[in-house]
């Protein structure tokens, strides 16, 4: 591919830095518009009604962010002094600067996940509050799918029938943070309808794996949505001619998902490359979607160190903890930039040159 904006040949520091397609380009330049708050833009309406059968709920809300979505999903279950469960990994405990808290007062009660994403449902179960005025009441379950942090696994299609299946014989109600469950359908070759089909709300995002700039989409029944469109307001996302943004947001979903399958194909030659070189811990195995997180075993190297490497050879990668990165594979990188990278991270490390500092921990 040739040189981006910022000088940089290559760039795996999250899918979130695609740039849109020209076919996204065109679309917003011509897209139809209205002031959404009043209802009245077409081309949000129509991404909203696309969205949601393509999830198979009743309705859709378009917000502006995954994190936003997520927290007027929250907030359109729980009130305040409520509980919802969710995983010690989930984004929105980590990474969301705990909004849930912070602007509904809703308490969060996580679990550790398992290496494979899930959560220990009958951990989940043991964790929901007896009817007691010492607690507050547990209203919600957090499930995230890929799970960014636990190295984007896939969470099947049986685990979160199950999952939902609990939460409604608790009288509980089930969100699925979906940021990539584009990348989830396309790894396990079910509808994304399917995989959410026992969820009670699905937050999905188009501007990761699927190019758009800007904008995610929240699904649920038409109640919720109703419920999540207040809550969009109160936090100040209501837009009014959003059809420019929503209009790249079609052109995502209609163009960009199947191809989501060169990204997973991409990501696992990467893991297999990295296993090969010395000072790297990864098992492909557990690479399933389009991230690729590795641990530098040798001391003498640090994530800070192999980034500065790396970007002094075109690469732009993150560090993901203090011994470990993270690779993300997305449309704007090629099979033959996944061969550079490796070649690259190879001198590297051979090199070893272990700088402290200049590395950036990722959150998206």
């Amino acid at each position: 591919m040739g040189m981006q904006k910022n000088g940089y040949t290559i760039d795996l520091r999250s899918d979130t830095v695609t740039e849109p397609t020209e076919a996204m380009r065109r679309a917003m330049a011509a897209a139809e518009v209205g002031d959404d708050v009043y209802g009245e833009d077409p081309t949000v309406n129509r991404l909203e009604a696309m969205v949601a059968e393509m999830l198979g709920k009743e309705a859709a809300v378009f917000v502006a962010s995954g994190t936003m979505g997520n927290l007027v999903s929250v907030l359109s279950h729980c009130g305040r002094g409520d509980e919802m469960i969710l995983g010690s990994a989930a984004h929105i405990f980590r990474s969301e600067q705990g909004g849930a808290a912070a602007l509904g007062g809703i308490h969060p009660f996580t679990i550790a996940n398992e290496p494979d994403g899930t959560l220990d449902l009958a951990q989940v179960e043991a964790a929901i509050r007896v009817d007691d005025e010492h607690q507050p009441i547990t209203r919600l379950i957090c499930l995230e799918n890929t799970q960014n942090f636990c190295g984007g696994r896939v969470l099947p299609v049986a685990y979160m029938d199950a999952a939902g299946a609990l939460a409604h014989r608790r009288g509980l109600k089930l969100h699925v943070d979906g940021a990539r469950l584009w990348n989830a359908a396309v790894a396990l070759n079910v509808s994304p309808a399917r995989l959410v089909q026992e969820a009670d709300s699905v937050s999905v995002c188009l501007s990761k794996g699927l190019a758009a700039p800007v904008g995610s989409v929240v699904a649920g029944d038409a109640e919720f949505v109703r419920r999540a469109r207040r809550n969009r307001k109160v936090v100040g996302g209501s837009m009014r001619q959003a059809g420019v943004i929503a209009a790249a947001g079609i052109v995502a979903i209609t163009e960009m998902v199947e191809r989501l399958a060169d990204d997973h194909a991409n990501a696992k030659r990467l893991a297999e490359g990295l296993a090969q070189i010395p000072g790297i811990e990864i098992d492909p195995a557990t690479v399933e979607s389009n991230l690729v997180f590795f641990r530098l075993a040798d001391e003498a190297m640090t994530p800070a160190g192999l980034a500065a490497g790396l970007r002094e050879r075109g690469i732009l990668i993150n560090a993901s903890g203090s011994r470990r990165m993270r690779a993300v594979l997305h449309y704007q990188v090629t099979r033959e930039d996944v061969e550079r990278v490796l070649e690259a991270v190879s001198a590297v490390m051979a090199a070893g040159v272990g700088s402290a500092a200049g590395a950036v921990v990722n959150y998206g």
